[in-house]
Parts: structure tokens; sequence; C-alpha cells
């Protein structure tokens, strides 16, 4: 029985959970790791309205309005995009101007849908949210993908329409499409490197577009019979219900860490087939999911889908730069954040994309005719359009002045350059340090009252490191640091002051590096530990990147043993929401692990922002000499010799 294309209102609820899902990943990616999977969401949507729509068309008419359809498109998306892009121009150019270098080349290239393709070039990771440069529109790679597809999707369609005819050969030509592309993501993974080619690569995520467009071919909306017997209709919803229950636990099991291979070698093609599977049973008449999934919160916030998707990113962005303490006001601020997404996004809905997205110039005439008659008082039209006015040329006076603004490269800061060195000097130093602590043999333990006195001895003949004195560690200690022997494994806070740490403790085998996380480098404890270097004293530096769970650390722990001595340095991280998470998570381990020691960084740093880059975080050139003499001290009077 043959339908009309119907509107499925169920597809506004799927619509909401995707941008839900978005949201929460970019507010907290360590408790919702999932959420970035909302998008194959809408990329399923799309692969499967689209296509449907212009099957319908071929059989009904034997032919596709072209111009009609590239003109919708451009009507539904460009009128919010271009006030996305000069509103945040025109911010950039108030009150974020470090952002303006490339801001010319970001606009056009998401005009001309090939951002994705700019991102892959010159961006920064979509994953990397530790970073003062990072740009308000990151999150447009997905938009340009969909642009791309809306624009060689019909002429694909028309080629295989016109040639293949049959609607097997067509379904299989898709599928071949779109298995390629997925085998293509898997392929181009490689463990340890930026996964941003293949994240914002339209090939590489064309299968999530190519599974809706495979099902518009044999599951196509205008076909489907809502008369079904209640078995069947039963086990539609079942089928639904799976699928939907299968979303959901694939979006919160940390196996789809978006860094990690499982996500990139089948978990994003098997969630797209799934999510495939739920808009196949939402379309059909006979199930009842889209009478589910129809209700006004969904209806409300899949109608504002883009415009909520469009704005949450650069919100996020704005308001996070300007707000320094959000680790201890989290819940606030991300209520704060939402609240404003959703305004925005109301706004827009209202003013931008409903009266655009439509567009009657009789209409238009009518308002410019209000706005500019200055004898009627007209006080919404005229706000309107002086605000458009005045968005419009501060975010083209931005624009232009875009090229002339060289951007910061974030390598050669002075923060990344002392990194740099720091690294360099790490691994120079290590291979012989390593190789003491290979051909180093147990000796029966020195006590430690006998160092003690014997570091008293020193300090009055032959100190050591004073010009540390002024930083809160005693000479006894200094003389003591001369002893003990560590392994050290951090990120980039303890990376910055490597040379420091070294220089008061000369046995600290230290390895510390850029974006580091717990479950990333678990592997690097378990490598010291073969190689006979993983000393008696273990010093570790990790959580300024991120939350780990528990049993990463039950894991890690197990790794390095009960007779070692662990020192773990609790994270200050005061811009970002997880710096309690972590802190809260290392008191807890100390409970369950008795050779654990949290050396507290954070309680002493809260009290001294002095000591600090703008990020907050990691330590300025002074400040290092405070960390570096602060963790010594620590390990000196806690640690084993």
């Amino acid at each position: 029985m043959k339908r009309k294309n119907r509107f499925i209102t169920g597809y506004a609820g799927l619509r909401a959970l995707a941008v839900i899902g978005v949201i929460l990943y970019h507010l907290n990616p360590n408790s919702f790791m999932g959420g970035y999977l909302g998008v194959p969401i809408f990329l399923v949507l799309s692969g499967y309205l689209v296509t449907d729509h212009m099957f319908h068309a071929y059989e009904e008419r034997g032919k596709y309005d072209f111009k009609s359809f590239y003109l919708r498109r451009i009507k539904k998306l460009y009128p919010q995009m271009i006030a996305l892009l000069w509103g945040c121009s025109a911010y950039i150019l108030l009150f974020q101007q470090n952002l303006l270098a490339k801001l010319n080349q970001i606009v056009i290239t998401n005009l001309l849908n090939v951002y994705n393709f700019w991102q892959i070039k010159n961006g920064q990771s979509y994953f990397e949210r530790f970073a003062s440069n990072e740009s308000p529109f990151i999150h447009l790679w997905t938009m340009s993908i969909e642009g791309q597809f809306y624009i060689v999707w019909p002429l694909v369609i028309f080629l295989l329409v016109r040639y293949a005819k049959k609607k097997k050969i067509i379904f299989w030509t898709i599928t071949a499409l779109t298995l390629i592309s997925a085998l293509e993501m898997a392929i181009l993974f490689k463990p340890g490197v930026d996964t941003s080619r293949i994240y914002y690569g339209t090939d590489t995520r064309f299968f999530s577009l190519g599974l809706g467009a495979m099902l518009a071919v044999f599951w196509p909306t205008w076909k489907l019979n809502e008369h079904l017997d209640k078995g069947d209709r039963r086990l539609l919803n079942i089928i639904g219900g799976v699928a939907l229950i299968g979303i959901l636990l694939m979006v919160t099991n940390p196996i789809f860490n978006p860094q990690k291979a499982f996500a990139y070698r089948g978990g994003m093609f098997l969630f797209s087939f799934v999510t495939m599977i739920l808009v196949g049973v939402i379309a059909h008449p006979g199930s009842s999911w889209n009478r589910w999934l129809t209700n006004p919160v969904f209806n409300w916030i899949g109608s504002r889908s883009y415009g909520i998707y469009l704005y949450q990113f650069p919100v996020m962005i704005f308001f996070e730069d300007k707000v320094k303490d959000i680790a201890d006001h989290v819940v606030l601020y991300h209520t704060i954040e939402v609240i404003l997404i959703l305004i925005i996004a109301e706004l827009s809905y209202r003013f931008i994309e409903k009266p655009f997205g439509r567009i009657d110039w009789e209409k238009v005439h009518q308002f410019l005719t209000k706005a500019l008659n200055f004898k009627a008082k007209h006080y919404q039209a005229k706000a309107l359009l002086a605000t458009g006015i005045i968005v419009f040329i501060l975010g083209s006076f931005g624009i232009i002045k875009a090229p002339t603004v060289k951007a910061e490269n974030p390598n050669h800061s002075e923060l990344a350059t002392q990194i740099k060195s720091n690294r360099n000097r790490q691994l120079k130093k290590n291979k012989k340090l390593i190789k003491e602590a290979q051909s180093r043999k147990k000796a029966a333990p020195t006590s430690k009252s006998a160092l003690l006195k014997q570091a008293k001895q020193l300090a009055a003949t032959k100190p050591v490191n004073k010009d540390f004195e002024k930083y809160g560690i005693s000479q006894v200690d200094l003389q003591l640091a001369q002893k003990i022997q560590v392994t050290a494994i951090g990120d980039s806070v303890m990376a910055g002051s490597s040379q420091n740490m070294q220089k008061l403790m000369p046995h600290l085998i230290v390895d510390a590096a850029v974006s580091r996380q717990l479950g990333n480098t678990i592997p690097l404890f378990e490598q010291y530990k073969k190689k006979g270097a993983l000393n008696d004293n273990v010093l570790i530096g990790l959580g300024t990147n991120g939350a780990f769970t528990p049993k990463e650390l039950d894991q890690l722990m197990k790794i390095i043993g009960p007779k070692r001595h662990v020192f773990w340095i609790n994270v200050h991280v005061p811009t970002r929401d997880w710096q309690d998470q972590v802190n809260n998570e290392l008191n807890a381990a100390t409970k369950k692990y008795p050779n654990l020691t949290i050396i507290k960084w954070h309680e002493v740093a809260a009290s001294h922002p002095d000591w600090f880059y703008d990020d907050h975080t990691h330590p300025t050139t002074e400040g290092s000499k405070f960390y570096s003499a602060y963790v010594t001290k620590e390990l000196v009077t806690k640690g084993k010799y």
C-alpha cells in the first residue's frame, strides 16, 4: 500500500536524544564518554530522510526537483549558520581576540562546506579540551559533512536511478560505499596517533549516512503498511526497544572511548547500524515508537536541535574562558551554560530559522517597512534590525582583521618550549639512570635515623641547591633528596618541572609528557617494571587531562605492587570540572591501598594563583620551583631509602 511522505514526529525525539548526548559529552567528556555518538544519529537520519524523499520523487514523478531541494537546504541551514559565524566573530573581536587568527578561513570554509577538511589540516584535535586557544567552531565539522552530502548525494542517486535502475543493484552499490567507508576508518586508525583525520573525514564518516540511505532503499516510508497484526506490531516494538537500549548502553560504555581503538574499528559502525534499526522502527506506522518518542519536551528540543547544536560549543568556550573556578561550582556553571544555550537556540529559532527558513519576500518587505518607519513605534522590528546590523558590522570587521593577526603557536609558547626541552633532557638522562637501576643490587636498607644524621652533617658542611631553600624545603631535606631513588611518570604539569625535580633528586627517573591520561599510560608502568626501572618509590602525576575509573586505578596499583611506595600528586585544574572527581578518587584509594600517599599539591596551589600561567594549571618558571620543592620534600619525608 503506497502512502504519501509524512512528517514523522518521533524523529524530533530521536534528535533530542542525540543533541542531549552531544551537549553532555562536551560538558563532561569523562562522565559522558559516548555522548559524541549523538552525531552519527543525526547522520543516519539525514541519510534516510534525504534518500527516501528522492526515491519517492523518482517513483512518483520519474524525476527529482534539484533546484527546489538545494533551495530548501540553503534556507534551512544557512541563516542560522551565518548568524552563528558573524555573532561569534563579533564576540571574538570584542572580548576574546586571541581567537581572531584564521577566523576568516574558518568562516569561508564553513560557508563552502569544507571546514572539516580545513580542520584536518589546521585544527586541533576534537578531543583536546585543555587549550587556551580552543576554537568555538570546532564542532562544525559535521555541518560540512552534511553540506557535502546534500550537494553530492542527489547527483549520486540520479546516476544510480538512471543507470543501475534496479533497486537491488542500487542497494548493493550504496552498501559497498558504506562498507568501504567503515573499513577505511578501521584501517587508518593507528594507536597513539591523532585521530582527527578519520574523525573529521567525509570519506571515513560516510558510513553513517550510507546506512541511512541503505534503509531508504528497502524501507521506504511511503510503502510501509500501518495495518499489522498484534504479533508483528509487538515484534516491531520489541526490536525498537532493544535498539534504543543498545544505543543507551553504547553511549554510556567506556569501550566507546573516542580515543581508543574500538570506536574506530567497528564501534561507530555498530552504533550507526543499531541507530538505523531504530530509525526504521520509528518510521513504520504500525510501530508505537513514533508515538512514544513524541511529546512536547522532545518536540521542542528536536525542532530546535539545529540551533542547540550550533550554539552549544561557542557558549561553553566563551563562558569557560571567563569563569576560572568551574571545578568549585560544577553543577551551577553547567546549568548556567545549558540555560544560555537553550535561550539562544530559542531566540535563533524564533527570529532566524522560522522567518528565514521559508523566506517570504512579502513578509521581509513588511518587516523592513516597520523597522525603517521612524514615525511608528514597532520597537521589536527596529531592535532586531539594529542588532543584526551591529552584529554584521562587528563580525565583518573581525573577519577582515583576522588575516593581520598572527596565530599564536601553542607549541612555541614559553611553557611548551620548556616542556619540550625538559622532555629531551629526560630521555637523555633516563638512559643512564635506568641502567643504574637495572644494575643496582639490593642492599640492606640504611636506617632513616642514620640517613638523617648524615644529612644534618652534610647540611652544615656541604650544602647543595641552596637556592631552593627559599621555596620551602630545608637543607637537610635537600641532602636526603640526593639519596632517594624514584621513578616518576606524569603529564605536562610534571613535564614542565622535571628539570628542577631531577636537579633536586639526581637519581630520579622521570617520564612526563603532554596530554597523558591514566588509561593510556598504564602500559608505560608495565614497561618500566619489566625493564627493572620501577624504583621502590613511584611518583605519579596524572589526572590533569581527565578523570579515570576506580578500575584503572586498581589496575595500576596491581602493576606497581604492594611493596613499592606510591606517591600521587593530586591535581590543581580549577578550570575543569573533573578536578574534584580526580582528587576525591585519590583520597578514597588511600583507604584501600596503605602504600599510597597523596601529595596534596591542590591544597597548596589553591592559595597561590600567582604561581601559574593563564591556564591556572601549569606552574610558571617560578611556580615550578615551588612545585618541585614541595613534591621533593614529601618524597624525602615519607619515602623509602
